[in-house]
């Protein structure tokens, strides 16, 4: 902890975590309701990734992807909600400098990670409806990895950057984020040193994985909506659509509430809708996901009656 503090120049060696809200009337209600969502994320992260890898059937491009994206939604809950349902119960909400760096390194992976997959998983489902006849072929085992690959290795550049940038900025008095979680731009106000390299950075970053992803998204469901325009059967409309369905779900969800948690807040006001869009897509979203692709998917039901006959059978 010392050595960062001192490799940062900084004055800092903790930093208190303000939580989301300061109401004493509301810590407890909080505390048991973003509890449970800890609870319904793990749990239900865990059986997704299960059902997949016990059932052959769902041995397949689309549900490798959904098993990383659950994997990647488990991590996320470990990452930011065991801090956040500590400000709800202590006085001091404290982090060391060393493990507000760490938790801010692991937020930005897997944020990154899965702006990444979410770009794969459409180009994966633009390659299952267009190309019907060369899926096997095109998304291979091989291509499959290496789509994953590709996204775990922005992630984490994307990651080491805004890591890098911060670690550089110095800390001097003020140690006090108005935030439940080591972020960027709470992190940002508290320096007293210049932060223009670091939102110049951040920017960059931030907008390649916009740009990028979202090119790639369009382009990809645009294939898909003139692919299903041309389609003569009322059947191949609604199984186009019951494929993509909870992809877009999922993307409409991450995407709209990151991009409202990420603009750059002008006052106190604005402050507090970010703290409340940044819960949703850390903490409601990984716990909706498993919900989404489950209650929406005919194979995934027929796997969880498999099990459970399995289970019962033993």
């Amino acid at each position: 902890m010392k050595q960062m503090a001192t490799e940062s120049n900084s004055s800092v060696t903790e930093f208190i975590l303000m939580g989301l809200t300061v109401q004493p009337e509301l810590q407890l209600p909080l505390f048991v309701l973003f509890l449970l969502n800890y609870i319904a994320t793990v749990l239900g992260n865990l059986s997704l990734m299960n059902l997949i890898c016990l059932n052959s059937h769902l041995h397949t491009p689309m549900y490798f992807f959904i098993f990383n994206l659950s994997c990647t939604d488990f991590c996320y809950s470990f990452v930011c909600t065991p801090k956040m349902l500590m400000s709800f119960v202590s006085e001091k909400n404290t982090i060391s400098f060393r493990g507000c760096m760490s938790q801010l390194f692991f937020f930005c992976f897997l944020a990154n990670s899965e702006c990444y997959l979410l770009t794969a998983m459409a180009y994966d489902r633009y390659v299952a409806i267009c190309q019907p006849l060369q899926y096997t072929t095109v998304m291979s085992p091989k291509i499959c990895c290496l789509l994953m690959f590709g996204s775990y290795l922005m992630g984490f550049a994307g990651a080491m950057v805004h890591t890098g940038f911060m670690v550089r900025l110095r800390f001097c008095d003020s140690n006090i984020i108005n935030h439940y979680m080591c972020d960027i731009f709470p992190l940002l106000q508290l320096s007293c040193s210049s932060t223009y390299a670091n939102e110049l950075v951040s920017s960059a970053v931030v907008g390649t994985i916009i740009i990028l992803s979202t090119l790639i998204i369009f382009i990809s469901y645009a294939m898909i909506l003139f692919n299903i325009i041309h389609m003569s059967s009322g059947k191949g409309w609604s199984k186009a659509l019951g494929t993509c369905g909870s992809h877009i779900i999922t993307v409409s969800l991450f995407y709209g509430s990151g991009l409202l948690a990420y603009v750059k807040p002008t006052s106190a006001e604005t402050v507090g809708q970010g703290k409340f869009f940044s819960v949703f897509y850390t903490l409601v979203v990984p716990m909706l996901n498993p919900l989404i692709y489950s209650l929406r998917n005919k194979d995934v039901k027929l796997a969880v009656k498999k099990t459970v006959r399995r289970l019962i059978a033993k």
